[in-house]
């Protein structure tokens, strides 16, 4: 039997608390991202490629906390430039929020000059989509994974409340997941929101990797508001829609 007496007690409970709450927080980015990829796909292959890209986030998540002494080594620079130091930590924010920048343009610019409709074809070129997928999803994962790793180290001592957090946080997620991927694709101007949400992401990935820090609390804050004043307009936009349907003449 597992002896789980040293999670209840008050000190454990409250460290993994906080340290899921902040878990969670750090998901929602990459909740937005897998959402937008899976929304690429047929609709019968989005809750597996859905559940996988969540299950390589815990792999990530747990592969990099099990390998705390080659995190620690990441933060030793490597080289310099313009005596700026530059460590391994910096390369891998700075390359992985490119590719937030360059993904969540690419989305932007095939959402307004409209993607071609895919014609039918073959197994193979399926399979080779869904896997091209999966594959931006681990890339993502790595970057994501990086970020939430360290805060987990610097907030808890205990590699099983660490554990414990992500594995929580990848059940909230895998939850959340879906209905946020269906909220996105009903709602365009949402899906542009978190296109641009990720285009914010990247930059502060990168302004970090570069040595500037931009404290998360802002970034979270402004997202937020953003978020509520869309949620405003969806409800206005509702309301409005609800209007012109009751004014219109009864049909015989």
């Amino acid at each position: 039997m597992f002896d789980l007496a040293w999670l209840f007690t008050p000190d454990a409970l409250i460290a993994l608390a906080t340290l899921t709450a902040l878990e969670v927080v750090l998901g929602i980015d990459n909740i937005i991202f897998i959402s937008i990829l899976v929304g690429r796909l047929p609709p019968h292959q989005r809750d597996i490629a859905r559940r996988l890209g969540l299950g390589l986030a815990m792999l990530s998540r747990l592969g990099l906390l099990f390998a705390l002494a080659w995190i620690m080594q990441l933060t030793t620079p490597l080289f310099s430039v313009l005596e700026q130091p530059v460590s391994g930590r910096d390369l891998i924010l700075i390359l992985g929020g490119l590719f937030l920048l360059w993904k969540a343009t690419h989305e932007i610019h095939g959402s307004l000059e409209g993607a071609q409709t895919p014609s039918p074809v073959a197994g193979n070129a399926a399979r080779a989509a869904f896997g091209a997928v999966l594959v931006q999803v681990a890339i993502i994962d790595i970057v994501f994974s990086l970020d939430s790793v360290i805060t987990a180290v610097g907030l808890v001592d205990d590699i099983r409340i660490m554990v414990l957090a992500i594995v929580i946080t990848v059940a909230v997620m895998l939850l959340a997941a879906k209905p946020v991927g269906e909220f996105v694709d009903r709602h365009p101007t949402i899906k542009m929101l978190a296109l641009s949400f990720l285009i914010l992401v990247g930059t502060v990935l990168v302004a970090e990797g570069l040595g500037f820090h931009i404290p998360k609390g802002y970034v979270y804050f402004a997202m937020a508001f953003s978020v509520a004043v869309e949620m405003l307009n969806i409800r206005l936009r509702a309301r409005q829609q609800q209007a012109v349907q009751l004014r219109k003449p009864d049909q015989p």
